[in-house]
């Protein structure tokens, strides 16, 4: 081969303009977490390593031993990594140490996207995507389920103890105990988060009732809006919880029920994402505000205007939202009745859901509307076929919406490579 990496690839490879565009980045977080002295193991570069982090997602390849074993075989992941291969445990310990950091990115290539001219937020679309969790289904468990387990857990190792030392009490620890990674452990942990969730969840229920009856008191009425109806907390914790990862929950998809979460995205006329959250309720009910409010500030932070408009799917229609959107001269179109259970709870939705028809009917509102599709949708597309995000590859929310991050951040990072190397037509 020759000598110089400079002539592995040709001039135009996404390779080059990953390894140009973290030149452009603001690393400084990343370095100061490091000692200047010279004292110590020597690590990887960090701009080498967030380099060959964004190369990986850009390509769909997010495995970390399929990342060590490319950076051994695949000339361009040879380029980008220096021609060194971090192995998959020194790539993971510093996603994982780095993770705010690494979210971080997505805000600055946002920037670089909006210096090239990409980035008009007129309009901005507002939708969700199911993505499978790093587990199966199958590992969920009721309370009572894991209460049950554990108990047999613990007949099954005292019956082994008994068969191996007797009457004698043995001085080893059984594995069951020492490795904190074992079954009981995960069980344990599992009961504790059912019961944590539970107590919270009744404490939040105490505190509305205090309210409500605090209110009625004062001045003779009742507040305003639903009433608390009757509603049993008493008894164990309902609910399930996956074993193997305890954020996932059963999302709902067009297919059926999968154990993952729920990816937001804003996004662009020109396909950029603006904003990208993750959560794990199957419902998109009540982010149609925080995610506008994420949009509007990244927005802001990158020195561009707020949009004028702003189209979401019928999921996330929210009134109270739609009317303090609206207030602050934002066009809201989200359809009202999209996932209404009948006519009849569709028509009670009132005044602002009445007014929602009324503009959607209208040709111009209908026009306006018929963009949200276009601009958002196959975003989602692109990012699960072409790049193959099917699964996460980490677990835990906090985990897997760094993982959403750098993927929304380097889709907008390969439509600005794209832009810069497509000639004009």
């Amino acid at each position: 081969m020759a000598p110089s990496l400079r002539d592995w690839l040709p001039a135009g490879h996404l390779a080059w303009f990953v390894i140009d565009a973290v030149d452009e980045l603001d690393l400084a977080a990343f370095y100061a977490d490091y000692r200047a002295d010279g004292h110590g193991r020597p690590a990887h570069d960090p701009a080498l390593m967030v380099a060959l982090i964004v190369y990986a997602f850009a390509v769909g390849e997010r495995s970390l031993r399929k990342i060590e074993r490319r950076c051994v075989e695949d000339v361009a992941f040879r380029v980008v990594a220096g021609n060194v291969a971090p192995d998959h445990s020194t790539t993971g310990r510093f996603i994982e140490r780095h993770q705010e950091r690494l979210e971080g990115l997505f805000v600055q290539v946002l920037e670089l996207c909006a210096r090239a001219g990409l980035v008009r937020a007129g309009r901005i679309a507002v939708d969700s995507t199911k993505i499978a969790a790093n587990a199966s289904g199958l590992a969920n468990r009721s309370y009572e389920q894991i209460a049950k387990e554990i108990f047999e857990e613990a007949a099954a190792v005292n019956a082994a103890e008994d068969e191996r030392f007797g009457d004698a009490q043995g001085d080893e620890l059984p594995a069951e105990l020492a490795d904190p990674r074992t079954r009981k452990a995960r069980l344990r942990e599992a009961k504790r988060q059912l019961e944590a969730e539970w107590q919270a969840e009744r404490q939040a229920r105490q505190e509305l009732l205090d309210r409500h009856a605090e209110h009625l008191a004062r001045t003779g009425r009742r507040l305003t809006g639903r009433q608390p109806g009757e509603h049993d907390m008493s008894g164990d914790p309902p609910g399930r919880v996956n074993l193997t990862d305890r954020d996932s929950r059963p999302v709902k998809t067009p297919r059926g029920f999968i154990q993952g979460y729920n990816a937001h995205a804003v996004a662009s006329e020109d396909q950029i994402i603006l904003a990208a959250e993750l959560t794990n309720r199957s419902s998109d009910g009540g982010m149609l505000e925080p995610l506008i409010t994420i949009a509007r500030a990244q927005l802001a932070d990158i020195g561009l205007a707020a949009p004028g408009a702003a189209l979401a799917d019928a999921g996330y229609w929210s009134a109270s939202q739609i009317q303090a959107l609206s207030a602050d001269g934002l066009t809201v179109l989200v359809p009202p009745d999209g996932h209404a259970r009948s006519v009849g709870s569709a028509i009670k939705r009132g005044e602002i859901a009445t007014r929602m028809r009324e503009r959607l009917a209208d040709p111009d509102g209908r026009e306006l509307y018929r963009h949200r599709q276009t601009m958002i949708e196959p975003i989602f597309g692109h990012t699960k076929l072409n790049r193959r995000l099917e699964r996460f590859k980490r677990r835990g929310l906090a985990a897997c919406r760094t993982e959403w991050q750098l993927i929304c951040a380097t889709h907008n990072l390969l439509k600005l490579w794209r832009a810069t190397t497509t000639p004009a037509a």
